[in-house]
């Protein structure tokens, strides 16, 4: 079984999430979910957002970094949009990573490094459709990633949701979120 990170997206650890990572130990896995905003949540993503920057991106950034010190370097690194940069960060510089789980935003590889790591799969998700998937160009960051690492997957599900897989939130699709589990619990089940 995996042993899991995930950092919530810019509303929060929310109960969705803190859902979403109780599917994935039900199937076996351990599951980290950091609170990066020290307990609090919003319902309004642009909230979230600005609370974000309020704290500072870097900061947002750091407490993901600091978040892992002390846990074992194999680790599966998983985020929702925000969290997607503490994640994706870390699966491309710390040593031992087993995978990376985007969902939702996909950042330049060329932020973290010079190329995706060998040896550490990697799954993309998102909406066709997200605006700020779309919108904010992550797509072609996805794409990108996925034409250049060796084990990497892009998977669009029809729709223009973001946070769909937060099933505290009016964004939550359960028809593309329990496809989205699926896959990723397949992706848990072979590292």
């Amino acid at each position: 079984m995996a042993d899991v990170v995930l950092f919530h997206h810019a509303l929060g650890l929310t109960s969705g999430v803190v859902a979403f990572a109780g599917e994935l130990r039900r199937a076996g896995h351990t599951v980290h979910t950091p609170d990066l905003y020290d307990g609090r949540t919003f319902t309004v993503f642009e909230e979230g957002m600005a609370n974000a920057g309020k704290i500072g991106f870097g900061e947002v950034l750091e407490r993901g970094l600091r978040a892992v010190e002390g846990l074992p370097a194999d680790l599966v690194y998983a985020g929702f949009s925000l969290g997607v940069v503490p994640a994706q960060k870390l699966a491309q510089t710390r040593a031992g990573a087993r995978g990376a789980l985007l969902f939702e935003s996909c950042i330049p590889v060329s932020e973290f490094g010079p190329a995706w790591p060998a040896g550490v799969p990697v799954q993309v998700h998102a909406m066709d459709g997200d605006p700020i998937f779309v919108g904010d160009g992550d797509i072609d960051a996805a794409r990108e990633l996925v034409g250049e690492a060796a084990d990497a997957e892009l998977f669009l599900y029809p729709g223009d949701r973001h946070l769909f897989a937060d099933n505290s939130l009016p964004s939550y699709d359960a028809d593309a979120t329990a496809l989205l589990t699926r896959r990723v619990l397949a992706f848990l089940g072979a590292r």
